[in-house]
Parts: C-alpha cells; sequence; structure tokens
C-alpha cells in the first residue's frame, strides 16, 4: 500500500488502488444510461408509458384523467362478472377524487408474447382495449391501428 501526501493538504493517507495483473480499472459492465442496464420489469414499464402517450390525445378531448400501473400478476380472486381467464389488464373507474386506474399485469402479458416485437403489440392492444372499456368507445375508434400488429 502506498501512502501519498499532497503538498499543502492535511496529512490524511490516501489509498491508492493496485491494478493487479494489469488488467485496468474494476468498474460495471454497463453503465445506467445504456439499455442493457434496464431490467425486464422498467423494459415494460417502457413499452406501457409509450403505449399511454399514444392516446394522450382521446383522453385529453374527453377531460379524462387516468392513471397507469403494472402489476406482475392479477389477484387470485376474479370479480363474479370476469371470466375465467387470466385478465391482461383491469379498469378501475374514477372514485371520488382518485382518478380513473387502468392496471397492466406484466406476467400474463409476457406470456403470451414469442419476442419483444409481439410484445409491443401485445401492450398497445390491451391499453388501447382498458381505455376504450374506460371511455366506452370501440377500441378502432382510439387507434386505427388497433389488432393490426400481428399476424
Amino acid at each position: 500500500m502506498a501512502i501519498v501526501r499532497a503538498a499543502g493538504q492535511p496529512s490524511s493517507p490516501v489509498r491508492l488502488r493496485r491494478d493487479r495483473r494489469g488488467r485496468g480499472r474494476r468498474g460495471p459492465l454497463a453503465w445506467p444510461a445504456v439499455p442493457a442496464m434496464s431490467s425486464r420489469r422498467q423494459q415494460f414499464d417502457d413499452l406501457v408509458l409509450d403505449a399511454a402517450a399514444r392516446l394522450e390525445g382521446p383522453l385529453a378531448d374527453r377531460r379524462t384523467e387516468v392513471e397507469f400501473a403494472v402489476e406482475d400478476v392479477p389477484a387470485t380472486d376474479p370479480a363474479p362478472w370476469e371470466s375465467a381467464a387470466v385478465p391482461l389488464g383491469r379498469v378501475f373507474p374514477a372514485q371520488g377524487r382518485m382518478p380513473a386506474r387502468i392496471v397492466l399485469y406484466r406476467r400474463p402479458i409476457e406470456s403470451r408474447a414469442q419476442d419483444s416485437r409481439e410484445l409491443t403489440v401485445i401492450v398497445q392492444d390491451v391499453v388501447v382495449e382498458q381505455v376504450a372499456a374506460l371511455l366506452g368507445v370501440p377500441p378502432a375508434d382510439l387507434d386505427p391501428r388497433y389488432g393490426d400488429g400481428l399476424d
């Protein structure tokens, strides 16, 4: 260990980092700004935000405030009016001061997608379906590309 004292500074020891075997300094493999550092959960959240941003116009026209949320899996007890199939998303209408809320379920959606392109299309379609259910309009009226992404 080498101790270095800078001129004019108090005499506190400073440790120099060793570069064992000449391989350079150790550090993270990818910096936080690189997409490789984002988790699948963060990537899914970004897909939901992108899909919601596409529908800002129709929501603003109707002066509807909506919160989007992502949960890993749906609750185990479906509502009596819901089918027995696993839901991909759910709409919770506005109550009092709380705005309407749309919840997407990450794991059921990811299990239906074969690749990232298909995942993007499914997320967009689920967001459009849930917003359409909230507004009481057909999904094709909100997004003309609804249902066109999958063959």
